[in-house]
């Protein structure tokens, strides 16, 4: 698997939102008032309102359970088990070392 996606958290999206834009010169697609897709920022990537939590890592597989069993036996604590989101599903973990982490599939 290869990182595929950064989320990033914001207690207050529209000012993330403007920072990212000014400093960076990044472009967003609009989700709505609490997601924001970044554009042109090298990696996919998006600002999810809610808090400011680190960014979360989002890894993408063809094999979602596969990647839950991989991730489970080696270890990590599951954080949210498989969920379905616009475009998708997937989980998210805690590894040994405390990153929260995520898997997503497009099936």
């Amino acid at each position: 698997m290869k990182i595929d996606y950064v989320e990033f958290n914001s207690a207050d999206l529209g000012a993330t939102k403007q920072f990212f834009s000014d400093a960076f010169g990044w472009g967003f697609n609009d989700y709505g008032p609490d997601y924001q897709e970044i554009v042109d920022g090298g990696i996919s990537g998006g600002i999810a309102a809610g808090g400011s939590a680190p960014p979360l890592i989002i890894l993408k597989t063809d094999d979602l359970p596969a990647a839950l069993a991989r991730v489970t036996a080696a270890g990590a604590q599951i954080t949210k088990p498989i969920f379905d989101f616009p475009g998708g599903k997937r989980f998210q973990f805690r590894e040994p070392g405390g990153t929260e982490m995520a898997v997503w599939s497009e099936r």
